[in-house]
């Protein structure tokens, strides 16, 4: 009897490697969140920084697909595959499975798994709560390729649910105001809307037309989000009490200007540093967001349990340390062109709607 011949494992470098256009996975000749336009791409979310057009091909989770679509036309990509998740698809020997990541709708980790090496590559993820898509599920594996946007240990996110009650406390006392609260188009606006339900809160949520596509996706996909209301063509001085969702940026804008003395909030992870906070002008900081703080980093890391960890955009020294205060190996892998917390979604607001 002849024995089959098995392929020696792979060296981590011969199955996933970091290039200029992003990872990218030599034996299945395709790349993971692409900052260039490249013939092949598995993309984890449908933010700006990790989602762009223009591949030849795409695979992703129909969310994502259909969140792209939305925000760069129906021609985003030459052809398109969805990936269900849990699901492995095999692409040359190489088997990929997209797994939840619970950052925003359709979000997905993605685990690259031959010849006995299995990788997990998180994209943006967090393991806080969040009624509008599915929560992070953690994988097992050799490596874990982890986010760091807030890999520091200042960064403790309180529970969401206590940041929006600030602010319906804050419209309870002053109904003479409007409130208006910055948050990213794409997944931190939703989110708000969701949790602001979920405490009992039923007048209309009223919203800048850069949110409209995103959250009427968002109503399709059977998230409750109750009444919205868009501000076009609506009396702003009629809007004091209500509360109104927009990009960050037009919270500094003469849009945010019009409506009865504003009370102006911005959701965000960042505004756990009230410096921050003051350099934008925010008078009510909400301290949610969409990405893993410091203390669920090392929950995730050890939760994996893989001898080795890659740490992508964020602050990855701080992180490699302490994995090697754990004695884990581990490196920062300096990619570029990826955004700290929706500040590159930020960029591309505008492309979604022209502003209300």
């Amino acid at each position: 009897m002849t024995l089959a011949r098995q392929s020696p494992r792979w060296r981590p470098a011969e199955l996933l490697v970091p290039t200029p256009a992003g990872l990218y996975c030599p034996p299945a000749d395709v790349h993971i969140d692409p900052v260039r336009s490249v013939p092949r791409a598995l993309i984890t979310h449908g933010h700006s920084d990790h989602a762009r057009a223009g591949h030849g091909a795409v695979l992703a989770t129909r969310e994502t697909l259909a969140i792209m679509a939305l925000r760069y036309g129906e021609g985003f990509t030459g052809t398109q595959q969805v990936a269900v998740p849990g699901e492995v698809i095999r692409i040359g020997e190489v088997d990929f499975t997209f797994v939840p990541a619970g950052h925003v709708l359709g979000s997905a980790q993605i685990a690259v798994e031959s010849r006995s090496l299995r990788i997990v590559v998180s994209g943006d993820y967090k393991r806080e709560r969040d009624p509008t898509c599915a929560p992070f599920e953690p994988v097992p594996c050799d490596i874990f390729i982890t986010e760091a946007t807030f890999g520091l240990p200042v960064f403790r996110h309180p529970p969401a649910d206590g940041e929006v009650g600030k602010l319906l406390e804050s419209v309870r006392l002053f109904p003479e105001r409007t409130h208006i609260v910055g948050a990213y188009s794409l997944g931190k606006a939703q989110r708000v809307m969701a949790l602001i339900r979920e405490a009992g809160y039923e007048r209309p949520i009223y919203i800048h037309g850069a949110v409209e596509k995103i959250t009427e996706f968002y109503q399709e996909q059977g998230v409750p989000l109750g009444e919205i209301a868009t501000v076009a063509g609506l009396d702003r001085k009629a809007l004091g009490g209500e509360i109104v969702i927009c990009p960050p940026s037009a919270t500094q804008d003469l849009w945010a200007r019009r409506f009865p003395d504003p009370v102006t909030a911005f959701a965000s992870g960042w505004m756990r540093i009230r410096a921050r906070a003051r350099q934008k002008g925010v008078e009510l900081p909400l301290v949610i967001s969409d990405h893993a703080d410091w203390d669920d980093l090392l929950a995730t890391i050890r939760e994996v349990r893989a001898g080795e960890i890659w740490v992508t955009h964020g602050e990855a020294e701080a992180l490699v340390h302490w994995c090697g205060t754990a004695g884990l190996k581990a490196k920062p892998l300096h990619l570029v062109g990826y955004g700290d917390e929706g500040e590159a979604e930020s960029e591309g607001e505008a492309a979604d709607v022209p502003a209300a």
